[in-house]
């Protein structure tokens, strides 16, 4: 077995860059072979096929600081050396809350559809679902009252803080999967799971290893979700498997998951967290008649950006003809991607999604990638500064 496939240990020993070679079915067929006991966990009510069930009863333990650090630490356990998923049954347990945020989100979806616009889904086919990007805030600015309410929910804030500690940032895409909507393929999340393999690459082991922590996924029902409607496929323990993000893109790890995947009913306001890097997607709605709504939650490190702030557009704009007279006076290409990744935007998020969409992959083209582009076009400063300018356009939120 290999040590990178095994151990969250990386040292003089062990490997620091993850390449798909290093994929073994066999050494991840045994992490997710592990089981969860419900021994384990003092705070769960169940383990239902490797889930960790929480009921109504762990509200009786947070009310102290103390006893609430000591619930967290079981969760973290839980989403980290555990089998990185935690269903909380009831979570809304005032469920009218849910449905007043359903009939906001089916009035912007309906909105969206008089518009024309079209919401595409980053792991299914076009069309398959009904998505609203940037939930979050067109939901706070049409029905603040309503947002007041769902969001004070306290075993959101409770697991958001226990992974990701205080001063997170929430987002929210709200998916419809419609009946007769198809599975998705089996994916990690955001970061690294939104990159291609050729891509996740690059980054060495320890980022592989710290992607996890600075997100966590969620999903809030907000309806009953039935077998037959399709909810969420998962395979507890996968998030374990240090080179996940490269291995879920292997076609041998997608039958595995495709075999193996667990799933389970829900029903309207219940709430579903896991580990980014647990392998899952959304299933097959087999249903004539069950518009299957999750609010999707990914909850953000405070610590996920950078010192400063720094406007990038007009650096590139500026250094765009420097960078053009490079080329043309033989710069090799290392030089000038040197040039550009101090200057320019390597990173194609946060974006508004409803203007940015993914073209040719699963993330907008970033200003890294704007500027290479029009150094090998031979763009002229003039097309850069509209390509920028309208780059920069398309990131703003509809408020701005």
């Amino acid at each position: 077995m290999t040590t990178a496939a095994k151990t969250h240990t990386l040292g003089a020993n062990g490997p620091q860059w993850f390449d798909e070679g290093i994929c073994k079915l066999d050494d991840f067929i045994a992490l997710v072979s592990q089981e969860t006991r419900l021994e384990d966990y003092a705070y769960a009510d169940a383990v239902e096929r490797n889930v960790l069930i929480y009921g109504n009863r762990l509200r009786n333990y947070v009310g102290t600081p103390e006893e609430r650090a000591d619930v967290q630490a079981e969760l973290i356990r839980a989403l980290s050396t555990g089998p990185g998923i935690v269903v909380f049954k009831g979570a809304f347990g005032d469920t009218a809350i849910v449905d007043s945020a359903t009939a906001s989100f089916n009035t912007i979806i309906a909105e969206q559809k008089a518009s024309g616009a079209a919401a595409g889904d980053h792991f299914a086919k076009p069309g398959a679902n009904d998505r609203i990007w940037g939930a979050l805030d067109k939901f706070a600015v049409r029905e603040p009252e309503v947002f007041a309410d769902y969001y004070s929910n306290d075993i959101l804030a409770l697991i958001s803080e226990a992974w990701l500690g205080p001063n997170y940032q929430v987002t929210s895409q709200v998916n419809v999967v419609n009946p007769g909507g198809a599975a998705q393929t089996a994916h990690r999340d955001y970061h690294l799971g939104f990159m291609s393999a050729t891509q996740a690459e690059r980054y060495p082991a320890h980022v592989h290893l710290l992607s996890p922590a600075l997100t966590l996924q969620g999903a809030v029902a907000h309806c009953d979700m039935p077998m037959e409607s399709g909810p969420t496929l998962y395979l507890p323990h996968s998030h374990k498997y240090d080179a996940g993000y490269l291995a879920f893109h292997k076609p041998e790890f997608t039958r595995y998951f495709e075999d193996n995947y667990v799933q389970l009913p829900l029903e309207k306001g219940d709430a579903v967290f896991f580990n980014p890097a647990l392998f899952h997607g959304a299933g097959h709605n087999t249903s004539s008649d069950i518009r299957r709504m999750a609010n999707l939650l990914q909850v953000s490190s405070a610590f996920g950006r950078a010192m400063e702030s720094v406007d990038r557009a007009v650096m590139s704009k500026a250094l765009y003809p420097t960078l053009r007279q490079l080329k043309a006076d033989g710069a090799s290409e290392r030089f000038l991607r040197n040039v550009i990744a101090a200057s320019a935007e390597g990173y194609g998020f946060p974006t508004n999604l409803d203007r940015d969409q993914p073209v040719g992959g699963i993330a907008p083209e970033s200003q890294a990638e704007l500027i290479w582009r029009s150094l090998q076009e031979d763009a002229t400063e003039e097309d850069v500064a509209r390509d920028l300018e309208a780059a920069s356009r398309r990131r703003l939120t509809d408020g701005q």
